[in-house]
């Protein structure tokens, strides 16, 4: 079994957060596991995106991977 630890918030807070996992079927504990992985994975879509964005503006990039993709995302 995993290492546990506690963490303290407020009743209200608590509450809510048990309502979401019980709407999911879920343990608050396996709610709360769930939900780190999601801001995990959200964090890191953004820091890619934003990479991307950063190498579209280096030059011969979009032409590339327009040659090996099929084109890349449209300029806004």
């Amino acid at each position: 079994m995993a290492d546990t630890t506690t963490v303290e918030v407020d009743t209200d807070v608590h509450d809510r957060l048990a309502v979401l996992a019980a709407d999911r079927g879920l343990s608050l504990r396996a709610y709360l596991a769930e939900l780190a992985t999601t801001q995990e994975n959200e964090a890191a879509r953004t820091r890619a995106a934003r990479a991307f964005e950063r190498a579209l503006e280096r030059p011969g990039f979009r032409e590339g991977f327009a040659r090996d993709f099929g084109g890349p995302a449209p300029r806004d």
